[in-house]
């Protein structure tokens, strides 16, 4: 079991320490589900890229600017968003620390398809 508060402070202090002002860690992965947390830097960023099929971010510590999605106000810690279909970047406003959940794909209805 992953305990949240200490992984995020153990994020913020490497993340604090790295030259890129980042930290993250796969925390969860089961069959599609994937969840990280991620650690910034104040001012450091994820540059832009595209969202996997389905994902969500919530905020654990700090503030993030996320670009490329509907709300357009900084997201506060206890803070929860769907991340769209598009592009996007984070940019942390102020050192932060957040959880990213995601689904990488969709499982197939049925048994695989053999080759022929």
């Amino acid at each position: 079991m992953a305990d949240l508060d200490r992984s995020a402070a153990e994020h913020l202090a490497a993340a604090r320490e790295s030259p890129h002002g980042r930290s993250a860690e796969l925390l969860v992965r089961d069959g599609v589900l994937r969840q990280s947390i991620l650690a910034l830097r104040a001012g450091a960023e994820l540059a832009e890229h595209n969202s996997p099929h389905a994902a969500s971010l919530q905020v654990l510590r700090g503030r993030v600017q996320v670009t490329g999605i509907d709300a357009t106000e900084p997201l506060e810690a206890g803070e929860l968003v769907v991340l769209t279909h598009s592009r996007h970047a984070v940019l942390a406003l102020e050192d932060a620390v957040f959880l990213l959940t995601t689904v990488t794909g969709v499982p197939q209805e049925g048994p695989p398809e053999r080759a022929r």
